[in-house]
């Protein structure tokens, strides 16, 4: 009987918050004005969904509810990407829901004298739904940023590391800015990989642009020199400054077997 009438609020508070689905989504639209204000169109659909989702959690179980919102937050961060809306955006959607769908079942719970007790639980549940949401909202849209911004850094490493061919047997590979592990061993994959493809005789590897050579930066340029005339492609060092020559001397790097030249223009002025 306990349980038959726990059922029958419940489900009565499930219905209640879904007939008043399009008068919440107004409040929230009422709610503030904020920057984001031109946006409330695009989200119409979304806020149903999480009206759907909090009002039919009410009625289940903790497990069916948490399912359902794994499913919405990647749709609902699919939204926020497309729109190239801010998380907070969507964190204040889940916040303001929790605030005016608690003051109906506090409307409701009252309507069915709920104790004490039968409303903590019905508005812990309610929060542990929230809460989820928030959880998966976060995950979700750090899991699309990070692989948004790590297709952004591989596109940009391998724009950096042009292989450029000018005759039929000479290519240029110009370097610009730092050159660290990643990049060094990018370096290594495509000047084999185009100076293979190309069908180089000569591939000149222009320095100019590169502020600092190290001993990794040295050792890496160096053994990609080597790796090239093994599959008989001659390299050339060009853009070779000053200060770069006498850090590669108190390095101890032998240059002698290795055609430098103090610019790509001289480079080409000798070779072309």
């Amino acid at each position: 009987m306990i349980e038959q009438g726990r059922r029958t609020y419940m489900k009565a508070i499930c219905v209640k918050i879904l007939s008043q689905k399009q008068e919440l989504i107004v409040q929230k639209d009422n709610l503030r004005t904020n920057q984001y204000n031109n946006i409330e169109s695009k989200l119409h659909s979304w806020r149903e969904n999480i009206i759907d989702i909090y009002a039919k959690s009410i009625e289940s179980d903790l497990d069916t509810s948490f399912e359902q919102l794994q499913e919405w937050g990647s749709e609902a961060v699919d939204t926020l990407v497309n729109f190239n809306l801010p998380l907070e955006v969507a964190l204040d959607e889940v916040r303001d829901y929790r605030n005016l769908i608690g003051h109906i079942i506090k409307e409701e719970a009252a309507a069915f004298n709920l104790t004490f007790d039968q409303f903590y639980n019905l508005i812990s549940d309610f929060d542990a739904v929230v809460d989820r949401a928030v959880h998966w909202l976060s995950l979700s849209y750090t899991r699309r940023f990070y692989t948004r911004i790590n297709a952004a850094e591989a596109t940009a490493l391998e724009l950096s590391i042009p292989v450029i061919k000018i005759t039929n047997q000479i290519g240029i590979l110009p370097l610009i800015g730092d050159i660290d592990t990643e990049r060094a061993q990018e370096l290594m994959d495509k000047a084999l990989s185009r100076g293979n493809e190309l069908s180089l005789e000569c591939l000149v590897i222009d320095l100019s642009g590169v502020p600092i050579i190290d001993t990794m930066v040295a050792d890496r340029i160096f053994k990609v020199v080597e790796a090239l005339s093994l599959i008989g492609i001659k390299a050339i060092l060009s853009g070779i400054r000053p200060e770069i020559a006498q850090t590669m001397t108190h390095l101890g790097i032998d240059s002698s077997n290795i055609t430098v030249t103090s610019s790509l223009h001289m480079a080409m002025k000798e070779y072309l």
